[in-house]
């Protein structure tokens, strides 16, 4: 049976060869005004200084925690590493390159709290590889189903508190769009996703990332929808059309 601190945050940072951006992904952690959370930052068998400069963050700071894998397995089996480790009520997403505002933690808790909420994603802003905004605030819807979300790009993982008190032990499948199946897992039993309106993350736009590449994350929408919810032709072309709209929209923003 899974026993949790009631209090604690546990933040989960897949890292791979992140060493221009992974001190400050950490120090964003670190500087909340929430005190109470443990992070973990899973090195995924990186080639670069990533490790230690990480382990000079844990130094520093004993609630970073850093955790080697041995073998490459992608950022959803690095979340999993983590997830076994957590002993937080809440998890929160938190990309390498990416960072959160000083209060993340203590106005979006307090905001699921207020609506009783399993879980919360928030309102942010793009940034570029030297920390400059280059965007408007992304907004967001204030409440997504499980077919509103499959028509939507709104949940940036960075911005994602789960409440385990409520969902119960989850985990991220291996497959072509890892965190986006597990929102879709959650809301398919009946959870809503709670949209907080307030700009408290910083998405970074690097050149050359996994997630820079829209086509490829097209497809992998597409996928997710023929091959792990198993929609239907006529409804996951349906479907699809209202996530292209809504991804140029935001992409305009």
């Amino acid at each position: 049976m899974m026993t949790l601190d009631p209090a604690l945050v546990s933040v989960i940072t897949p890292a791979f060869n992140a060493g221009r951006f992974i001190e400050r992904c950490v120090e964003s952690v670190t500087s909340q005004s929430y005190r109470s959370f443990e992070m973990f930052v899973v090195d995924d068998c990186s080639t670069d200084n990533t490790a230690d400069l990480v382990q000079a963050c844990s130094d520093r700071d004993s609630r970073v925690r850093l955790i080697r894998r041995t073998q490459n397995g992608g950022p959803a089996a690095a979340r999993n590493t983590a997830l076994k480790e957590a002993s937080g009520r809440y998890i929160a997403f938190l990309d390498s390159d990416d960072l959160w505002t000083d209060r993340k933690l203590e106005e979006q808790l307090r905001f699921m709290n207020d609506r009783n909420a399993a879980l919360s994603f928030t309102a942010y802003r793009k940034i570029s590889e030297k920390d400059d905004l280059i965007s408007e605030v992304i907004q967001i819807p204030h409440l997504l189903n499980y077919d509103g979300l499959l028509k939507n790009t709104a949940i940036a993982t960075t911005t994602v508190i789960v409440d385990r008190s409520k969902t119960g032990p989850f985990e991220m499948k291996t497959t072509y769009y890892d965190d986006f199946s597990l929102w879709l897992s959650l809301l398919k039993r009946g959870f809503l996703a709670h949209g907080h309106q307030a700009d408290l993350a910083r998405y970074r736009v690097v050149g050359g990332s996994w997630s820079g590449s829209k086509g490829r994350s097209a497809l992998h929408v597409w996928k997710a929808y023929r091959d792990v919810e198993q929609l239907s032709l006529p409804y996951s072309a349906w479907c699809f059309i209202h996530y292209a709209v809504n991804a140029i929209r935001k992409h305009c923003r």
